[in-house]
């Protein structure tokens, strides 16, 4: 076994969605991401935090396009965003409740018995989206 990793990290994350202007808006309006670059004809959004990047496609026919079961289809469960504590945690978790097309799966809440906490929600479009605050 070797003993690192051929891997370095994530680049982006790449995340098909039914309404991009809607899902757009909110990495951008709600969590603060900033647009890093797009191509109109494809349609697609690069927007990131300055850590991570996520790719966001326009869905081509989202009318038809069928949602992730999380149970019983093979693909991505959720990903995971950090935040800087639980103070932070808890202030994007009031955000989120009022946040249009937001659906939240579970208030901040300890992973486990340890102190790093964590919280889950479905963005707009439906993906799950997991806010953690490991400990320091």
């Amino acid at each position: 076994m070797s003993d690192a990793a051929v891997t370095k990290g994530a680049h982006h994350i790449g995340l098909t969605v039914p309404d991009l202007a809607k899902t757009r808006a909110f990495f951008i309006d709600t969590l603060g991401f900033s647009q890093v670059g797009e191509k109109p004809l494809y349609p697609a959004v690069f927007v990131s935090d300055g850590t991570t990047m996520i790719t966001l496609w326009q869905a081509s026919n989202p009318d038809t396009a069928v949602s992730f079961d999380r149970k019983n289809v093979i693909g991505l469960h959720h990903f995971a965003l950090k935040v800087d504590g639980t103070e932070a945690l808890d202030t994007i978790h009031e955000k989120l409740k009022t946040c249009d097309g937001v659906e939240i799966e579970f208030a901040p809440e300890p992973v486990g018995d340890g102190p790093t906490a964590h919280m889950m929600c479905s963005i707009p479009g439906g993906i799950r989206m997991e806010f953690i605050a490991p400990a320091s």
